[in-house]
């Protein structure tokens, strides 16, 4: 991973955040706050726990079982990335890597599901949109700055996704949802709600997209949702563009997002936010190899 810059992180809250979000006048007030609950109270704690689970553990290329996050290390992160300290939340990755963490596995296992968690504490009414949205931005920054892509020219402009539903489909909830999420973690997002395949399709060649998220409310739907994807793949401007699903059916069995054409899912909004990045990522660094 590149080395940490103070000024470079400060700089990327402007890519990561909204300025709606970044620029309100509670925001100082909110981290301050949160920056001394995890201070003083969560990271001695995870600290502490993890040095009396593993006293005397070897160096990463000595572990010979590698052991998983757990929900512990999980919810951490989680609370680490609610307050304002960037560096703390490396440093706790850090510890884990020296715990036998996979690099290679960040997303899967750590930062993908610390934005799940996050997510649930929305829920359930323990943080609001604005903490979430707050610590989402952050966890996109870790994977940004561990994959190198936070580097690459024109990030401001690039981070573009198309939102739909599954033609067919009524209920936007989910979708305007993950939409809210995006836009508040800084992203431009273009809605193409309650339109056929084809015009979805088009609005893909119209405009270059980074990523194309979709939603879908029931099984009947999924033959849509396969020519949708198609159609986007075959019409998009960006012919590396990423795409994303949601909706139940994906949450009960997540194997279906590639069986429909998709290259990833995410089980709720703050989650779908991080995908966005990862598909991002992925395109992005491709591209400029």
């Amino acid at each position: 991973m590149p080395a940490i810059d103070r000024r470079g992180i400060e700089r990327l809250e402007a890519h990561f955040v909204s300025p709606e979000v970044y620029r309100r006048d509670d925001v100082a007030i909110r981290q301050s706050r949160l920056a001394e609950v995890v201070a003083e109270r969560i990271i001695p704690q995870l600290l502490r726990l993890h040095t009396e689970v593993l006293p005397d553990a070897p160096p990463v290329e000595l572990v010979v079982e590698v052991l998983a996050p757990s929900s512990s290390d999980i919810s951490g992160l989680a609370h680490i990335v609610l307050g304002s300290d960037l560096e703390a939340a490396v440093s706790y990755i850090l510890v884990l890597r020296d715990r036998g963490l996979l690099l290679d596995t960040l997303f899967l296992e750590l930062l993908e599901p610390a934005a799940r968690h996050l997510g649930q504490l929305w829920d359930q009414d323990e943080c609001d949109f604005i903490d979430v949205t707050l610590g989402v931005a952050r966890l996109q920054k870790l994977l940004a700055m561990f994959n190198g892509s936070h580097l690459l020219p024109g990030l401001d402009t690039r981070r573009t996704v198309l939102m739909a539903m599954t033609p067919g489909d009524q209920h936007s909830f989910g979708a305007s949802m993950v939409r809210r999420f995006l836009e508040g973690a800084g992203w431009d997002v273009e809605s193409a709600f309650d339109r056929s395949a084809a015009e979805i399709a088009k609005a893909a060649s119209a405009q270059w997209y980074a990523v194309a998220g979709l939603t879908v409310g029931s099984e009947r739907s999924l033959p849509a949702l396969e020519e949708t994807i198609r159609l986007i793949r075959r019409e998009s401007r960006n012919q590396m563009i990423g795409v994303m699903v949601g909706g139940p059916v994906f949450t009960a069995n997540p194997a279906l997002a590639l069986e429909v054409g998709a290259d990833g899912t995410a089980i709720n909004a703050p989650a779908a936010v991080l995908m966005a990045q990862k598909l991002f990522d992925e395109m992005a660094l491709k591209t400029a190899n």
